[in-house]
């Protein structure tokens, strides 16, 4: 009796640790989600390739790992209280099933770390056009830039000379930058060449590469944890399952 408590007990740790990781996945997936006004709505406005496109159907995966995780948890946490074999078998199938696609999902996250450097890259010449055909004149696209720009202190893809001779820069002949463009702090007034320059603001290719890294180190090290409870749970569930045979 004292052994069966104490199984049931780890189950719902164990489980407990599985829905809040299934929480905090789904919480992050419906950030991105809602986030996609800035970073990954500039890369919508882009024609680029197929793979990197990607980028913005994340956040539908992460909902849904979250959502399977949570119910996962429940699952687990019922079985253990009711002490249905049945439950309980389920819950090892579904959990080794989860186990083996976040294995092969981590493996393809490993290889996408390394080649989001080299997508960006790819992407330069398209974004550096239309910036210089479009910012300024097509209203979606200056929205976006300026609150990407606004959110993440940078400016343009690799720096202000991105925004040579656009609708924005030669407007009424002015030959400005946009705000961001420039330090407030060390600069007054319209965002000049000059200004530009001595401000020397990082462009927003390098913030987003490090925002891509960073979560991929953050989901990897949530993805570790959540592989070690799905382990442990499994090997409890199991021996629960065996136990309730007996009796």
């Amino acid at each position: 009796m004292c052994c069966s408590s104490l199984l049931k007990i780890m189950m719902f740790i164990f489980n407990g640790g599985i829905f809040l990781a299934g929480a905090v996945i789904l919480g992050v997936g419906v950030w991105v989600q809602v986030d996609k006004n800035s970073l990954l709505g500039v890369l919508e406005q882009v024609e680029s390739n197929s793979s990197l496109s990607q980028l913005v159907n994340v956040s539908y995966l992460l909902i849904a790992v979250g959502a399977v995780l949570l119910v996962i948890g429940f699952l687990g946490c019922c079985g253990a209280i009711r002490e249905s074999k049945c439950m309980l078998l389920t819950f090892f199938i579904i959990i080794l099933v989860i186990f083996l696609i976040e294995v092969a999902g981590g493996v393809v996250l490993f290889v996408f770390q390394g080649l989001a450097g080299e997508l960006l890259q790819e992407l330069e010449d398209e974004v550096r056009q239309s910036l210089e055909n479009k910012y300024g004149e097509d209203e979606s696209l200056t929205s976006l830039w300026n609150v990407t720009m606004e959110e993440f202190k940078c400016c343009g893809y690799r720096n202000y000379t991105d925004f040579d001779n656009s609708p924005f820069y030669n407007l009424n002949g002015k030959n400005v930058y946009p705000t961001p463009c420039c330090n407030s702090t060390i600069t007054i007034g319209a965002c000049n060449t000059n200004k530009a320059e001595l401000s020397n603001i990082d462009g927003c290719f390098d913030k987003l590469l490090q925002l891509i890294e960073d979560n991929a180190q953050i989901i990897a090290a949530v993805a570790l944890g959540i592989t070690a409870l799905e382990i442990a749970a499994m090997v409890v569930s199991m021996v629960l399952y065996c136990r309730v045979g007996k009796n």
